[in-house]
């Protein structure tokens, strides 16, 4: 040791040891294949988060299914967390996640619609056939409903529908995807014809100051016009509640009527979409919104098409004023009926009900006070403004108010999409619109408002099917997705096809809704019924569920067990 000078040994920090680990990344590795394809792509679109679902659909288009590899390498190039991607993927039904060590699925898929409609009109029997033939190398499976229940049963075959479906049209499906011909789609009424009938006078008015935001909400205030998505809420309402909260505001346009039975939006889409499209702009001229998104629902292949020519149509002749459009595809889950489920799925997650308070209107997409509007209620906004409220409010049958259109489907000659004056009977829409019903066939029950609405009996088909009038008997209007039910329909069929589709569609987040709906199938599964029993699961879920799906969800069973005990037993 050198004199005057002292050495001390400095201690090693902790866990630092004298040999260098091997450095590996943490989790799954990008596989640089699969990001090439991925980046490919998403092209130059945006890698906003809200997009997510959009870029997903892009992977199942191009490969028909959405491999790990490609999970992951979609993650890592919308900067997003593995496990987030992974569960808004595997949320929605039309969404196929292949693991690392699953199966490739076969090229093609065959979906036979097991709603109600389709089932009453043979899809059980109909999906295996199909299974026996097709089985070994293509897949067969069910599929929720397809919004076409006046043509069933259906089938699809990716984009591709066929109603009325056989052995032999499904054959001829199958050789049209084969071969990539292209999607068919319907004639509508085009730019030029709306314009000529005084299309977009009313939008043009309220943005050169003729007509005023006010003087629209008292004229729909005036008409008693309502929001014809299924809760009825008073529209001239809505709009005075959004404008109670200081923007920037967004609106959002709920076109993914998933409710069995429901078709009327694609109707009104495929035929008249300028009407629609000039209803929203005025809607959103109202409320000074920044930008539009319409949620359209996945099986509307045709609709996305009319629609996105409209729109393009609606930029060119300086019709949007500023306004940014957005189309929004959905990817298959009954839940985003309700509003702000729809939200969480434009905002690219899982279609998750919020808590309320706060309500959409004042704290909604974004964040930012949203309008939330039904594509029929938009519809008939040019048509009021024009021919006043007198005109609308007048149009309805036995004390109702205005029109209605109704879904009708099930066991009448012409089933179809009906525009009627609302308070309508369902004996009446029946004769005097529907052709009455199918030879062989006897009235025995009706859905009046889908899958939700409850059901009843033949009896009681002198009810005017209006808001209001049927909460008294169990039952609600919602949609007006009427569904006629024959003596050659088994109800206990029935029953069990309403409590399936909302076990297979509840999003998940509640326990009532969860395993309320799960436990009551399985009770159905019994030759005899525990009554007691289902009613008091039934009274959990009306009360304890988070949303309307949860609450909704029993109405068809326990309008059975009050109007047909006897079937049931």
């Amino acid at each position: 040791m050198t004199a005057g000078k002292l050495k001390f040994a400095v201690p090693k920090a902790p866990g630092k040891g004298g040999r260098k680990a091997r450095y590996q990344k943490k989790g799954r590795q990008v596989d640089p294949i699969a990001a090439r394809e991925v980046a490919a792509l998403l092209g130059d679109r945006s890698r906003q988060p809200d997009l997510l679902i959009e870029h997903l659909h892009l992977i199942q288009d191009a490969y028909g299914y959405l491999s790990a590899a490609h999970l992951t390498a979609l993650a890592d190039e919308m900067r997003l967390a593995l496990a987030e991607v992974y569960e808004v993927a595997t949320f929605y039904h039309n969404f196929t996640v292949v693991k690392e060590n699953d199966a490739t699925p076969a090229p093609l898929t065959i979906k036979v619609c097991d709603s109600l409609s389709c089932e009453m009109a043979g899809a059980m029997a109909l999906k295996g056939e199909l299974a026996a033939k097709y089985g070994a190398n293509i897949r067969v499976t069910h599929g929720a409903c397809m919004g076409r229940c006046e043509q069933a049963p259906v089938v699809r075959i990716k984009d591709r529908y066929v109603g009325n479906a056989s052995q032999e049209s499904v054959d001829t499906l199958l050789e049209d995807e084969k071969r990539n011909a292209p999607l068919d789609i319907p004639s509508f009424n085009s730019f030029s014809n709306y314009k000529n009938a005084e299309g977009f006078t009313t939008i043009k008015n309220l943005r050169s100051g003729k007509l005023t935001p006010s003087d629209i909400i008292e004229i729909l205030s005036d008409s008693g016009h309502r929001g014809l998505g299924g809760a009825g809420f008073p529209h001239a309402m809505k709009l005075n509640s959004v404008l109670s909260v200081p923007g920037p505001r967004y609106m959002a346009v709920n076109a993914d009527e998933s409710e069995p039975g429901t078709f009327k939006d694609r109707y009104f889409m495929n035929n008249n979409p300028f009407q629609f499209l000039e209803g929203m702009l005025i809607a959103a001229e109202i409320v000074e919104t920044e930008a539009i998104y319409i949620f359209l629902r996945d099986e509307y292949p045709e609709t996305a098409a009319i629609l996105a020519n409209c729109i393009w149509v609606l930029i060119d002749e300086n019709l949007t004023n500023g306004k940014t459009i957005h189309l929004r595809r959905g990817a298959g889950a009954y839940i985003c009926g309700e509003e702000s489920a729809m939200l969480e799925s434009i905002e690219g997650k899982r279609a998750l009900p919020r808590h309320k308070p706060p309500f959409p209107a004042h704290v909604g997409l974004f964040g930012r006070p949203t309008l939330i509007n039904n594509v029929e209620t938009l519809y008939w906004l040019p048509d009021i403004i024009r021919k006043g409220p007198d005109w609308f409010r007048e149009g309805g049958r036995h004390g109702g108010k205005g029109f209605r259109s109704f879904s009708l489907s099930g066991h009448v000659n012409k089933p179809g999409v009906y525009i009627t004056p609302a308070g309508i009977t369902a004996a009446e829409l029946i004769e005097e619109y529907g052709g009455g019903m199918k030879a062989g066939h006897e009235f025995k029950a009706y859905l009046p408002g889908g899958a939700s609405g409850g059901l009843l009996p033949a009896s009681m088909a002198d009810i005017p099917l209006d808001f209001g009038t049927l909460e008294k008997h169990g039952c609600f209007i919602g949609s007006a997705a009427v569904i006629v039910i024959s003596d050659q329909d088994d109800l206990k069929m029935v029953a069990r096809n309403l409590m399936r589709f909302f076990e297979d569609e509840s999003c998940g987040q509640c326990t009532p809704c969860r395993a309320g709906t799960e436990k009551a199938l399985k009770i159905m599964q019994n030759d005899r019924w525990d009554s007691a029993l289902l009613e008091e699961l039934s009274a959990v879920m009306r009360d304890a569920s988070i949303c309307g799906l949860g609450q909704a969800a029993p109405n068809g069973l326990m309008s059975i067990l009050k109007h047909f005990p006897e079937d049931v037993q």
